[in-house]
């Protein structure tokens, strides 16, 4: 690996943070599919189990099996969507939310310390290349293929659609 190549770096880079917090996460006793889903329900709310499917880029029968292994331990309900009647509707239960708690602050807990063996300089300089780095990745379409748009603020000159 050549980690002159800014893709190459951030690939590796990416590599080794994911397979670190995938140990660090140990901690939620649950496979890392399980974890994901937990993660991304704490963070969106309930969802479609489709949905959820989706924004985690994993396939159905992936998710059903991993939302009925959470749901049999008490981490999420799995209810039939009101808003489609073919369609289930995943929601994180107290306990469920207290898990996506613990592991969230485990994972913070985990990125402050790789971070704390920076110099502060060398600290800031990181924390502003992440920054540069999520905004241009919030406007790469591949990296929000599987997220809904962002609600757009309604125009002050037009005219209600009724």
């Amino acid at each position: 690996m050549s980690e002159s190549n800014p893709g190459s770096l951030l690939r590796e880079v990416a590599r080794m943070y994911t397979r670190a917090q995938r140990v660090v996460a140990e901690c939620c006793r649950t496979t890392s599919t399980q974890c994901h889903l937990l993660t991304e329900l704490g963070r969106s709310g309930p969802l479609p189990l489709s949905e959820l499917g989706t924004r985690v880029s994993l396939e159905k029968s992936w998710v059903s099996r991993a939302v009925e292994a959470m749901a049999a331990r008490g981490l999420v309900t799995k209810e039939p969507n009101p808003s489609d009647a073919r369609s289930w509707l995943v929601t994180l239960t107290a306990y469920g939310e207290r898990t996506v708690r613990e592991l969230n602050k485990t994972l913070d807990d985990h990125a402050e310390a790789l971070l704390a063996s920076l110099s502060p300089r060398q600290r800031d300089a990181v924390e502003t290349s992440l920054l540069t780095l999520l905004k241009a990745l919030r406007e790469d379409p591949a990296a929000m293929c599987c997220l809904p748009p962002e609600p757009k603020e309604p125009e002050r000159d037009s005219k209600p659609c009724c």
